[in-house]
């Protein structure tokens, strides 16, 4: 199992209602949800970990996963309210105004976390759970504790807007990154994190620090993949952008299911990872997220859609 951990949310998405009015439409979110939500369609053994409420819409949530094949049963239940995250779409591309003071996904602690499975086999870490707290400090406890043993994948899926303590976060995301075998960003959100430069240079500034592999994606330009002595871009595939949620998320998705179909999901296949195996990641990643990209929201693509 791959176990992605991190926020789930509601993504509440501008519509137009019958008689023309602005609206919103609720669907359940977030980056961490999204990329659980993608394997599990990927056909990948896939779980989640996060604090889900009792309330309605955390019902959505645990509907929403189970519908796509991915085990809820490590969450962590409360009776506190769900995260509410408002969306605003321009040109397709999307900013967000989140509600998530006080909410089960934002107060677990160290203490919540479960005892893992050995089907546990990688753990994947990102989102907006890692700038707050207390859920950030205690997903980085669940990494510090796992790292040694199972493949750790993190995507910062970096929000400035949501950032109280900028300088607490960067040392928590320094930290990790140390700890991670992969570690994924945009290319904005890799300048976010180390400055202006060349991708190229950036991203082996980034495996000095612990990683054995580093994506870069780049839009509609396609994607990078760096690792020890190793560079490989691939192109996006074309298509008719409806809008980007989701996207990168998915794109997470099908670096891990290649690696697991390829059957190299291990800390020690990762470490040696070589061209094949990192353009096979490349390729899933970009098919998945070129799929996602060409619909409404977050709706990664099921298997069958990528033969």
């Amino acid at each position: 199992m791959i176990l992605s951990c991190g926020e789930a949310l509601i993504d509440m998405l501008p519509r137009q209602g019958t008689a023309g009015e602005a609206c919103f439409a609720p669907h359940a979110g977030g980056s961490v949800f999204n990329t659980a939500i993608a394997l599990g369609r990927l056909g990948v053994p896939s779980g989640f970990l996060s604090g889900i409420s009792t309330d309605l819409f955390g019902e959505v949530l645990i509907g929403t996963l189970a519908a796509s094949n991915v085990d809820a049963g490590l969450a962590i239940r409360s009776d506190r309210p769900t995260t509410l995250a408002f969306v605003k779409l321009v040109d397709g591309h999307a900013s967000y105004a989140f509600y998530d003071e006080n909410t089960a996904g934002r107060m677990i602690l160290p203490g919540d976390l479960p005892a893992l499975p050995a089907a546990v086999k990688a753990l994947f870490f990102g989102g907006i759970s890692l700038p707050v707290e207390p859920c950030g400090g205690t997903y980085e406890a669940l990494l510090t504790r796992e790292a040694a043993t199972r493949v750790t994948m993190l995507d910062p899926n970096i929000r400035p807007g949501f950032i109280r303590d900028e300088a607490a976060y960067r040392a928590r995301l320094a930290r990790m990154i140390a700890r991670t075998d992969i570690v994924k960003l945009s290319d904005e959100d890799l300048r976010w994190l180390e400055g202006p430069g060349e991708i190229a240079a950036l991203a082996q500034g980034l495996l000095r620090r612990g990683p054995k592999l580093v994506f870069v994606t780049e839009g509609g330009t396609g994607a990078h993949a760096f690792g020890a002595g190793l560079s490989v871009f691939a192109p996006a595939q074309r298509v008719t952008v409806v809008d980007t949620v989701g996207a990168g998320d998915t794109f997470n998705a099908g670096v891990l299911a290649a690696l697991d179909r390829a059957g190299r999901l291990t800390k020690a296949a990762v470490a040696a990872a070589d061209a094949p195996l990192v353009s096979a990641c490349l390729a899933l990643g970009n098919a998945a997220a070129a799929i996602t990209v060409s619909r409404a929201g977050a709706n990664p693509p099921w298997a069958e859609e990528l033969k």
